[in-house]
């Protein structure tokens, strides 16, 4: 798979939901990635955009401006525990439909776990299940995360079971792939050749996290850094981002200034 000239990618950042298009202009962004509603609540998705789904779609495509779309970090749709997985699957649902009525790119949600006496495969045929019922508009985006040693998406073996498992499902081939820098060096995953590993597994990256980490290589630990201000070489960071040709968010500190600050640092180096 060839990657666009690196000129030609696009990069955004993680912004508030209120006025993402506002957001992105005062950032020089070419997309933005916002939640829609509570990120830590299990309450249905609610547009803040002013005007609602229909305005914010027209200023999006007026502006030029690509969005995506960031589920609730409470979902699991990996869990055996009912009381989890059940509401997550509604609510997963209920984001997908949402993020295609402001006319998002695809909806980006966390791998999950299994609780830690559970079997993996367990959470393997949980997505299975979730992908085969779950009616998608617009592509859904499955990230990889930093931490848990029950985690469906630390590592790329279970990334790979997690994608055998999609395979298997109707409408396997609609879900696609957030690869995040900081969770991967994080997670233990060398950021050197990892997109291609990646796509040795999913055969695709729809999305880039671009995104520096406060902390070592494998600590297990979720926190971002701004580029070039943490613990991976930022040539790593750089070749990531040049490897999948993908659109790119940062989801930086510092708000606008900071994350402008990231996003002038990218397009400086590709």
């Amino acid at each position: 798979m060839s990657s666009p000239k690196s000129a030609d990618i696009s990069i955004g950042a993680h912004v508030d939901q209120q006025d993402p298009i506002g957001e992105a202009v005062a950032r020089k962004a070419d997309l933005a990635q916002f939640f829609l509603g509570d990120p830590q609540g299990w309450k249905g998705p609610k547009v803040a955009y002013d005007g609602g789904a229909a305005a914010l779609r027209s200023a999006a495509e007026s502006a030029g401006v690509t969005l995506y779309v960031h589920s609730p970090y409470v979902l699991n749709v990996a869990t055996s525990n009912n009381r989890i997985r059940i509401p997550s699957r509604k609510l997963l649902q209920q984001q997908i439909n949402a993020a295609a009525e402001v006319g998002a790119g695809g909806l980006v949600v966390h791998g999950g776990h299994v609780l830690s006496d559970d079997d993996p495969d367990l959470g393997y045929d949980n997505w299975r299940k979730c992908v085969d019922r779950l009616e998608m508009p617009i592509p859904l985006l499955i990230e990889n995360t930093a931490g848990g040693g029950n985690a469906m998406a630390r590592r790329l073996e279970r990334i790979a079971k997690v994608w055998d498992a999609i395979g298997a499902a109707e409408g396997g081939d609609q879900v696609g792939f957030v690869l995040d820098t900081c969770h991967a060096h994080a997670g233990g995953e060398d950021l050197v050749g990892v997109v291609d590993r990646v796509r040795a597994i999913t055969g695709r990256v729809d999305l880039v996290h671009a995104n520096d980490s406060r902390d070592t290589f494998d600590s297990g630990a979720d926190r971002h850094a701004n580029l070039g201000s943490g613990e991976i070489d930022p040539a790593q960071l750089v070749a990531v981002v040049t490897d999948a040709g993908a659109p790119v968010v940062v989801e930086t500190p510092g708000g606008a200034d900071g994350q402008a600050a990231d996003i002038a640092w990218l397009r400086e180096r590709l």
